[in-house]
């Protein structure tokens, strides 16, 4: 397949530009071909960026919802139209193996901004009782104005679709800094607005340096409010640039997954296989620790071997290849960086464990299993982001929950038993923001709302279908004097 260099400008008021930085060439994760040249915009770009959303949300904010539905609606037409041209160059720049992930990413995308034109025609608020007998207390929701967008590039079309669609359809006009590594769709999704006919100026595309762009998109005084799926370190310091303003950020997790010895062990052995090496192991939610009961310790450890061994590695144009390459070098390194440190503190490499040889990159890794795994190794501390299942054995349920929940993460977790009341009683306890039961860590529908827990790093507020809406949207409080004359 011959790679097509593309040429990706910036996007801002409604015109393709070129940004004031040099061009960054990018190249493919699974061939080492260069997809993409890159425009790197400057704060100045940013500047002119959020001139331009400051100009679209005054007149976005004249619009009904109906309009704006109709609007995302659109959007959802133009990325189902271009749908296996997405697919492609999502594959082209970051390995996820074509038929079965990015085509499916692609349609997840297109039914968020399809969910979201809905939900807004139903973003009804309350008529309140008023002590006052000729008072009359109402509220509406409005716009936040102008939001700043900064995605990630695991799911590099679906993340940014969580956010542009709730924006759009809520009124919000938009600054959109996406990942380095994940230019292509962005180009892509800007397209499809254009596309929909959305108004210039409400969604603006600024690639750039992530300190120079992100940072200026953060703390811009012309940005009203932040919108941020990322890792729990940049999470910070968006936080600490953003400093007073709304913010809705989606941090990091490392997907506790506790398996209990009266389990379905053939169901959650695969459930946590398919948590581990989903997406290479390339999400915030992924099956990144796996508490198992001691008794059954073995049977688990062997039965995620058995399901290592079939993950076929390979182009992610082939239909037969199950996983692609790892994304980019800086996740590759983690990864080594994270087994080096568990087998110096005495883990066991099942299956796995390095890097694959023969392929035209060396971004391609092993599915990996690793048992002995234990609370203080980075494997069970950080997030690791790749395609890693490691096995740690507890004695009982308070031993399981304590280690689940020690991590300073806490996105989404998972529980194995077939005893509802203990299915209940660990789901409550366990430190998460989401708790699937008999269900991948992984598991996740785009309209129920996720999110980090307090007091742990991923994230605040609550993202998915109407509570995105509920976030980007602040409420105003109305009183009326019905005597008044």
């Amino acid at each position: 397949m011959t790679t097509e260099v593309r040429q990706i400008p910036l996007h801002i008021g409604g015109r393709w530009v070129e940004g004031d930085g040099d061009p960054v060439r990018l190249s493919s994760p699974s061939t080492g071909d260069e997809v993409a040249a890159v425009h790197q915009g400057t704060s100045k770009d940013v500047e002119r960026a959020v001139e331009a959303a400051s100009r679209a949300a005054a007149r976005l904010s004249r619009t009904t919802a109906f309009e704006r539905s109709s609007m995302t609606h659109r959007v959802a037409d133009a990325l189902l139209e271009h749908k296996e041209d997405v697919a492609k160059d999502l594959t082209q720049e970051l390995g996820k193996p074509f038929r079965t992930e990015a085509l499916a990413e692609v349609e997840t995308a297109a039914e968020m901004f399809r969910d979201a034109a809905e939900c807004v025609r139903r973003l009804t608020t309350d008529f309140i009782p008023s002590s006052d007998p000729d008072k009359r207390v109402l509220t509406i929701r409005q716009p936040r104005g102008v939001y700043g967008i900064l995605t990630p590039w695991n799911f590099p079309v679906a993340i940014p679709s969580e956010y542009l669609s709730a924006g759009l359809a809520t009124g919000n006009a938009m600054v959109w800094k996406p990942s380095e590594w994940g230019p292509v769709s962005a180009w892509h999704l800007m397209r499809c607005f254009e596309e929909a006919d959305v108004p210039e100026g409400t969604l603006n595309l600024v690639q750039g340096p992530p300190a120079e762009v992100g940072g200026e998109v953060a703390s811009h005084p012309g940005i009203d409010a932040i919108g941020m799926t990322g890792s729990s370190r940049t999470g910070k310091i968006v936080a600490q640039l953003a400093a007073g303003k709304p913010m809705l950020l989606e941090l990091g997790g490392n997907g506790p997954t506790i398996i209990f010895d009266d389990a379905d062990l053939e169901h959650a052995i695969a459930r946590s296989a398919h948590g581990s090496f989903s997406n290479s192991g390339q999400i915030c939610s992924s099956t990144e620790r796996i508490l198992v009961h001691g008794s059954v310790e073995s049977d688990v450890i062997e039965g995620l071997r058995a399901h290592a061994a079939d993950v076929r590695l390979g182009s992610p144009f082939d239909d037969t290849t199950t996983m692609g390459p790892i994304a980019n070098e800086p996740t590759a390194s983690k990864m080594d960086d994270h087994l080096k440190d568990a087998l110096g503190k005495g883990a066991e490499i099942v299956f796995g464990g390095a890097r694959a040889e023969g392929f035209p990159t060396r971004l391609y890794y092993q599915p990996t299993v690793i048992r002995s795994v234990t609370p203080m190794m980075k494997l069970n501390e950080e997030e690791t982001f790749g395609p890693i299942a490691p096995v740690l054995t507890f004695d009982d349920e308070d031993q399981a929950l304590e280690w689940a929940n020690a991590a300073p993460l806490g996105l989404q977790g998972a529980v194995f038993t077939r005893d509802i009341g203990r299915a209940m009683r660990v789901a409550e306890r366990m430190q998460c923001g989401t708790v699937n039961i008999n269900e991948t860590s992984a598991y996740w529908q785009p309209h129920t709302p996720t999110g980090g827990y307090s007091g742990k790093q991923s994230g605040i507020g609550r993202i998915g279908g109407i509570y995105t809406q509920l976030e980007m949207t602040q409420m105003k409080t109305i009183n009326i004097d019905i005597q008044a004359r």
